[in-house]
C-alpha cells in the first residue's frame, strides 16, 4: 500500500472527522486529502518528475502535513529537515538528494535563500504562509497556489516499492546521511506499531515532536493510517499548556521521549488521575531509567507504558509490553510484531542469553539503505539468515535474559542520544575548529538528567589564545541547530591521543562517565 493512500482510505471512511489540529485550526480528513492533491498538482506544474524530491523545512504545522502527503501524491519523495538547521549543513542536504523544490515557512526563508544559492537543483521554493509574499520573488505562495488547483488526485504516482521518504541521520563522519524508505517500508512499521499500541479511529494523539524527527513523522503518517486524529504541538516548552491541552483534547495517547519524562517529573502539579482519558504514554530515542518509570507508573496509574527501542534506519525495532516494565527493568522488550531481531557476537554467532554483542534486525520495515552512499549501505545492511535478503545490523550493543528480553548496553560508535536526536561529534567538531584559536577539540556526552546526555567540548587552545565558554556556545549556536550546541565547555592543555596522532575520544568520553560516577 502507498503511503498516500493512507490518506485517500481514511478520507473515505472518515469524511468530516478532524484530522489535525493545529493551534486554533482544525482540518478533517476530506479537506486533507482535497489539499494533499491539490499541493500534488503545484509540484506537477512546477515540473516535479515521479522520484524527485522535495525537503520539508517547516515547524509542526498542518501545511508540512499537506506538503508531506501532497509530494507522495505527486510521485516524489519527500525529506523532513528540523527547522533548526543552519545554511550549511540544509545546503549539503539540498544538494546530496539534489532536491527539485523545498518547503518552507516565511520566517525561514532568509536561510533557505542561502542554502538553495549553493544549491543549485533547487528549481522550486513554496511557502506554506506566503500570502505575504509576492509570486514574482520567485516563490510560491501555497494557500493561493492551492485555490488554483484541483481536489482531485494526480494520476500516475507510482507503486508501493517507490521511494516515499528520505530522512536524514547523522554519521559518525559528520555529514548526514539520507536514510530510503519506501512505501512498503513505511506501512510495514506503521502497522506493526499500531498493532501492538492498539490504536483504533477514536484514539486522539498529541505530539510535540518535530516531523523532522522519525518519532514525531511516525505520529502523523501512524495517525492517518488508523483514522486517528493528531494534535499537532510546536513544542513542549510550555508544559503546563501542553498538559491543559491533553484534558480539552481528550487525549488518549501521548509519545515521549526521556527529557520530556524528567520535565514532567519535575512538575509538582502533576497529581495522579489527572488526565482521565489518557490510554497509553510511549518513550523512545533512549531508555529511561527505571526510577522514572516508576515515577510515571504512580501518577499515570490507569495509563499503560510502553518503553521502546529503534533508530532511523528501520523506525522501530523492540518494543515492551506495559505489563513487563516492573518485572523486566531496563529491558526495551522483543522485537516488533511481523520482524525479527536478534543479538550476535563478532564471530557473526547468536549470542547466548548475558551475553553481550550487536543487535540485528530483520524485518519490512528495514530501510533500502542510504542514498548514493554504498560504502555505509553495506556497513549495516549484510547478508541475512536467507540468501534472498539482508539484515540490519544497528551498531548497538545488547543483552537478552533467559526469556529473549532485550536489553540496551551501548553504541558501537560515539553517536550521542541528546534530547531525544542523535548528534555526530564529529559535526559539532568541525564547527569548533571553524572558531580561531581552537587546537584540538573533542565532543562527548555526559549524563545528564533532563537531557539523558548533554553535549560537552573538551578544548585545546592555541598558545597565547584566550577565548571563554560563552563565546564557544555562542559560535556553535549560530552553526548549529540547538540541540547540537555543547552544554558545557571544557579546557585542557591537551587531549590523549593515539600514536598516529589522532584524539582519542574514547578516552576523553571514559574520562567524563568516571567523574558523573564519582
Amino acid at each position: 500500500m502507498r503511503v498516500d493512500d493512507f490518506l485517500r482510505a481514511s478520507a473515505e471512511r472518515h469524511q468530516g472527522k478532524i484530522a489535525i489540529v493545529d493551534g486554533e485550526r482544525r482540518v478533517s480528513y476530506l479537506e486533507l486529502n482535497e489539499q494533499a492533491s491539490r499541493f500534488g498538482h503545484i509540484l506537477r506544474r512546477s515540473g516535479l518528475q515521479r522520484g524527485d524530491r522535495v525537503v520539508i523545512f517547516a515547524e509542526n504545522c498542518v501545511d508540512a502535513v499537506v506538503a508531506i502527503f501532497g509530494t507522495m501524491r505527486a510521485g516524489g519523495v519527500f525529506v523532513p529537515v528540523n527547522p533548526t538547521t543552519k545554511v550549511d549543513k540544509l545546503a549539503f542536504i539540498l544538494g546530496n538528494c539534489r532536491a527539485e523544490a523545498i518547503v518552507t515557512q516565511s520566517r525561514l526563508l532568509p536561510i533557505v535563500a542561502g542554502a538553495m544559492a549553493l544549491a543549485p537543483s533547487v528549481k522550486t521554493c513554496i511557502v506554506t504562509d506566503g500570502d505575504a509574499v509576492a509570486d514574482a520573488s520567485g516563490i510560491i505562495a501555497m494557500p493561493h497556489a492551492l485555490r488554483r488547483e484541483p481536489a482531485v488526485a494526480p494520476a500516475d504516482a507510482g507503486i508501493d516499492t517507490d521511494l516515499a521518504m528520505l530522512i536524514y541521520t547523522s554519521g559518525s563522519t559528520g555529514f548526514p546521511k539520507g536514510v530510503m524508505m519506501t512505501h512498503q517500508n513505511i506501512d510495514h512499521a506503521s502497522s506493526s506499531i499500531t498493532t501492538y499500541l492498539r490504536n483504533t479511529p477514536d484514539d486522539i494523539v498529541l505530539s510535540v515532536l518535530p516531523i523532522s524527527f522519525d518519532y514525531g513523522l511516525y505520529q502523523v503518517l501512524m495517525s492517518v493510517k488508523i483514522g486517528m486524529t493528531l494534535v499537532l504541538e510546536k513544542s513542549f516548552t510550555y508544559p503546563q499548556l501542553v498538559l491543559k491541552k491533553i484534558n480539552e483534547e481528550k487525549v488518549t495517547g501521548l509519545p515521549l521521549v526521556p527529557t520530556m519524562a524528567a520535565i514532567l517529573l519535575q512538575m509538582p502539579s502533576l497529581t495522579p488521575g489527572m488526565f482521565p482519558t489518557l490510554r497509553y504514554i510511549t518513550n523512545t530515542a533512549a531508555a529511561l531509567p527505571p526510577a522514572h518509570i516508576l515515577r510515571l507508573q504512580e501518577l499515570f496509574r490507569d495509563t499503560m507504558l510502553f518503553s521502546m527501542y529503534g533508530l532511523t534506519e528501520c523506525k522501530r525495532c523492540t518494543y515492551l509490553e506495559p505489563d513487563q516494565l516492573t518485572t523486566r527493568i531496563g529491558s526495551v522488550g522483543k522485537a516488533i510484531p511481523n520482524s525479527e531481531a536478534w543479538v550476535l557476537d563478532d564471530a557473526g554467532q547468536e549470542c547466548r542469553a548475558g551475553d553481550v554483542g550487536e543487535l540485528v534486525i530483520r524485518g519490512g520495515h528495514v530501510m533500502k539503505g542510504y542514498w548514493e552512499n554504498p560504502e555505509a549501505t553495506d556497513r549495516c545492511l549484510k547478508q541475512g539468515r536467507y540468501p534472498w535478503e539482508k539484515v540490519l545490523h544497528t551498531g548497538d550493543l545488547f543483552r537478552t535474559d533467559d526469556d529473549g528480553y532485550l536489553y540496551f548496553v551501548g553504541r558501537k560508535d560515539d553517536i550521542i542520544k541528546t534530547r531525544g536526536e542523535k548528534v555526530a561529534p564529529k559535526e559539532v567538531e568541525n564547527v569548533l575548529y571553524m572558531l580561531e584559536g581552537i587546537r584540538e577539540a573533542a565532543v562527548i556526552g555526559v549524563p545528564d538528567a533532563i537531557l539523558g546526555s548533554a553535549i560537552r567540548a573538551v578544548l585545546v587552545l592555541a598558545e597565547g589564545t584566550e577565548i571563554s565558554e560563552r563565546e564557544v556556545i555562542r559560535h556553535c549556536a549560530k552553526h548549529l541547530e540547538d540541540f547540537m550546541v555543547p552544554k558545557s565547555v571544557e579546557f585542557r592543555s591537551e587531549l590523549p591521543k593515539t600514536a598516529t596522532g589522532k584524539i582519542k575520544r574514547s578516552e576523553v568520553q571514559a574520562e567524563a562517565q568516571k567523574a558523573a560516577t564519582n
